[in-house]
């Protein structure tokens, strides 16, 4: 069983915590890792999507890991992530979240964390670094994105320290990330993932990836993670794009789309 031992370097600004981690890779540094910024100047998301960053209003950190397991079960580490962040803001600040997959984390519909995992090739093998972005205060996100993005502060009414919930992700991490090695241990991850995600069954969901747009009804998780999409030409099984929840009152087509989730579930 790996034991994950985290080492923590500090930064006061960077321009991406994700790019130092795959740097200090590259000259030897071990699993285990963890590069935290007070602000990120150039940091991004998923797609090479611009993550705001400001000084202080959020958690900024990535991870180094060297994973032994069986590259199938890699895509889980985005999974594992996403159960840290949420322990770690259960535990640390009482927030219980939501899931939406493949990685982002919720609160009240809007998100509050973000993970970017990527693959590196450094002289001892392939690691990935695995980034994870916290909104942490208001300051986090722009006034334009207050209907879409929240802050740990705003959903619990309080201020919330970032160290501390940095202590209890690394902490999950720890808990989470060895269970990858585990014969049956990837089904339990997938699992526990599935019983935090309103996301992983039955949500009628639009799905955008690139110029293909999919419309269709959860249907929980292959094993390796995929989502599995429930659509009028039967089951399609997904892993990559955009998820978003159809909402019956935005337009005509999500009406019918409701129509038809009412349809499928009655024939299940």
């Amino acid at each position: 069983m790996n034991l994950f031992k985290p080492k923590i370097l500090h930064y006061k600004s960077l321009p991406s915590t994700n790019n130092e981690a795959a740097r200090l890779a590259a000259h030897g540094a071990e699993e285990g890792l963890a590069v935290v910024a007070e602000e990120q100047t150039a940091g991004r998301g998923r797609l090479q999507r611009s993550w705001l960053s400001p000084m202080g209003a959020g958690l900024y950190c990535s991870v180094l890991l060297r994973p032994k397991f069986s590259a199938d079960r890699w895509p889980l580490i985005t999974f594992v992530a996403a159960l840290s962040v949420s322990d770690a803001l259960l535990e640390a600040c009482g927030l219980k979240t939501d899931i939406k997959w493949p990685n982002d984390l919720l609160a009240g519909e809007r998100k509050i964390c973000g993970v970017l995992a990527e693959v590196i090739e450094t002289s001892e093998g392939r690691a990935v670094v695995l980034g994870m972005g916290v909104n942490v205060t208001r300051d986090a996100f722009p006034k334009e994105l207050a209907a879409v993005a929240i802050s740990v502060d705003e959903a619990t009414g309080r201020e919330n320290q970032r160290s501390t919930i940095l202590h209890f992700l690394l902490k999950a991490v720890a808990r989470w990330y060895p269970l990858l090695e585990e014969v049956e241990g990837d089904q339990k991850v997938i699992a526990e993932w599935v019983s935090r995600s309103s996301y992983a069954e039955g949500k009628l969901v639009t799905i955008v990836n690139g110029d293909e747009t999919l419309t269709g009804v959860t249907r929980g998780l292959a094993t390796d993670g995929a989502l599995r999409l429930q659509t009028e030409l039967g089951i399609v099984v997904v892993r990559a794009g955009d998820v978003s929840r159809v909402r019956a009152a935005m337009k005509s087509e999500a009406r019918r789309g409701s129509e038809w989730l009412n349809q499928q579930s009655e024939g299940s």
